[in-house]
């Protein structure tokens, strides 16, 4: 099992949090687009790093657009000699209509669409094809060898990885079928993932004509966990508040109701327009909780881990703080790369 960590948005801090994970034994970072863009602190950890991958998880797709996402996509690659991963999400529509100002329609379709240009985008530029790429929402028909980057730039790294996130079942088809690898939302859980989300992409898969083979899932990453009482207390409450964010979602609503939790989706979303955040949290119990996130202390995190995903997912996210027990961590990281 990979084993990756964040990297963090702070320009100034990502050399050192990117060396730091390499010199740890990470095999990569991921970068969240949230207040800050998910691209510019993976140029830096490349700069840092030799052999760390980095990825975003994820950059708001619908948020650009597919030739955007390819020049990016392709500068990525180059700089960091095959170390770039492009993970995509959809966000939801009151994100993308009211925050980015841009257009939401047919969600799943909308993402296969945009996969497909970027890849025939990076299939003109790499090995010469005429770009002519016609869809319902993108079209791609110019190219001309003043905008085209040298085929040399990626030298025999090839094109990057794209995975995609979601959590519907439609949209992680759309993964299965045109993407190399599945980003889990934090939002799953074991029985959601396995009941629900590897039938959706074993069935996209199926429909490009392929099996799993070779294709990355990477799993959910809620860990509650620390090396004393308060700092467990600490990071239940905040995953407790975490939970309960996502929980108000509509879209997400299937896996509360895969649980029959589905009537507490109402009530968070009920207090997630009032603002009230805190009591957002107190709504999940222990149970729920449990159900989501690995609870305990470091010792018991990658036993656990291993027993929910160790047999359907390639890659875990996990973050430990080093500087506080350095021997104590690295062994939890040695035990999660050890299935």
């Amino acid at each position: 099992m990979k084993v990756d960590g964040g990297l963090g948005s702070d320009l100034t801090k990502v050399p050192g949090a990117a060396q730091e994970l390499e010199a740890a034994g990470y095999s990569g970072a991921w970068t969240a687009e949230t207040a800050h863009d998910p691209f510019f602190p993976l140029l830096i950890g490349a700069e840092h790093t030799k052999t760390l991958e980095l990825g975003t998880s994820i950059a708001v797709a619908f948020a650009r657009n597919p030739m955007t996402l390819a020049n990016i996509g392709w500068d990525l690659q180059s700089y960091s000699q095959g170390r770039f991963m492009l993970g995509l999400g959809s966000q939801i529509k009151p994100h993308i209509e009211k925050r980015f100002s841009m257009e939401w329609s047919h969600p799943a379709a909308r993402m296969r669409e945009m996969i497909l240009a970027i890849r025939a985008i990076w299939d003109c530029w790499q090995n010469g094809t005429k770009l002519d790429f016609r869809g319902d929402f993108y079209t791609h028909t110019l190219m001309t060898p003043f905008f085209t980057p040298d085929k040399g730039d990626l030298g025999n790294f090839g094109t990057p990885k794209i995975f995609l996130a979601g959590v519907g079942e439609k949209m992680t088809e759309v993964a299965g079928e045109v993407c190399d690898g599945f980003l889990c939302h934090g939002f799953t859980t074991e029985r959601y993932l396995r009941e629900v989300t590897i039938p959706a992409l074993a069935r996209g898969r199926a429909k490009a004509g392929k099996t799993m083979e070779g294709f990355e899932l990477v799993g959910p990453s809620f860990v509650v966990t620390g090396a004393n009482e308060d700092q467990m207390k600490a990071a239940a409450a905040g995953t407790r508040q975490q939970i309960a964010f996502y929980g108000s979602t509509p879209a997400y609503r299937g896996v509360l109701d895969l649980h029959g939790w589905g009537g507490l989706q109402d009530e968070l979303n009920v207090l997630s327009k009032q603002g009230k955040w805190v009591e957002m949290g107190e709504l999940i119990d222990d149970e729920i909780l449990n159900t989501f996130a690995v609870v305990g202390e470091p010792e018991t995190v990658a036993p656990e881990l291993h027993t929910r995903y160790g047999d359907v997912i390639q890659r875990i996210s996990f973050y430990a703080p080093y500087r506080t027990d350095p021997d104590r961590w690295r062994k939890v990281l040695a035990d999660l790369q050890s299935a």
